[in-house]
């Protein structure tokens, strides 16, 4: 098992759930959500400086089918822009399909979100945004540990450069 932290990100179109591991590489936690737009990436840089991540796992959300839609190719995108950004740090796509719904339902389940005084809408959004980066990192870290190779595919820092 690789040690560093890692970066999770889920880019969605509106906000940008962050969650990072712990130094071993074995627990995942929240860290924030960004909103999507001007400074979105150079925010993330700034974690990983700050958190000094040795690696950023990107959310892939492939189709069930496996092809790969808008979504897909735009977080190909983003995955893209950020390679270029944080070389020499890895920039990895992990298939993410499913992790906002499981994200939804583990907060559901055991948060107060129904009950009264819970959180407004766009609150609670920010925190399914953390919530399903941490799944994804989670995810991957899992997924690691037991095949002993690193999840999903490496984005390479000159992709989409012409």
């Amino acid at each position: 098992m690789r040690h560093g932290v890692r970066l999770a990100i889920d880019p969605g179109n509106a906000r940008i759930g962050v969650a990072a591991s712990d130094p071993s590489g074995v627990l995942a936690s929240p860290v924030e959500t960004i909103p999507r737009g001007r400074g979105d990436v150079q925010r993330i840089a700034l974690l990983v400086l700050e958190k000094e991540a040795r690696e950023v796992v990107v959310g892939y959300p492939a189709s069930l089918s496996g092809q790969e839609g808008p979504a897909a190719r735009s977080a190909r995108e983003f995955a893209n822009t950020l390679a270029r950004l944080l070389d020499p740090v890895p920039v990895r796509l992990v298939d993410e399909r499913l992790t906002t719904v499981t994200a939804q339902g583990q907060l559901l389940s055991g948060a107060s979100f129904g009950k009264k005084g819970a959180k407004g809408g766009r609150a609670r959004r920010s925190v399914i945004d953390q919530a399903a980066a941490t799944v994804l990192l989670q995810s991957a870290l899992d997924q690691e540990r037991s095949t002993g190779h690193p999840p999903g595919e490496t984005v390479r820092a000159s992709q989409g450069d012409s």
